[in-house]
């Protein structure tokens, strides 16, 4: 996965409008945190496949979107059934996680992690 500020120059327009799709369509307030497989991704004249790792502070997701170039801009499709190893529901990256326990502990005297099966 890389992490948004790794997300290389060609793929920046596109995961950057596929995020504005996705609060859009979804009503949500996502940020983007990252991008699964797009090492994989060459050229972007040609319609692929973005792996979103979107984060709205409590809950972090992968969602695959088929991306479309169009005149000057981007057709977004969900893919229904993504091929991937990484699960739609994911733990939030580690700066995020720290930021929420701080934020729970503020309001709570202690918290309580579980830990089952690789999540949080």
């Amino acid at each position: 996965m890389l992490e948004t500020e790794d997300i290389p120059p060609h793929l920046r327009p596109s995961a950057q409008a596929a995020l504005a799709w996705m609060n859009e369509t979804r009503n949500s307030s996502y940020e983007l945190t990252g991008l699964v497989g797009a090492d994989e991704i060459a050229s972007t004249e040609e319609p692929f496949e973005l792996g979103l790792v979107l984060c709205d502070g409590e809950i972090c997701a992968r969602e695959q979107v088929m991306v479309q170039p169009l005149d000057g801009g981007f057709r977004f499709d969900e893919v229904a059934n993504p091929d991937t190893d990484i699960p739609a529901l994911l733990d939030p990256p580690v700066g995020l996680r720290r930021d929420w326990i701080q934020d729970v502990l503020k309001k709570h005297e202690f918290v309580l992690l579980l830990y089952y099966r690789g999540r949080w």
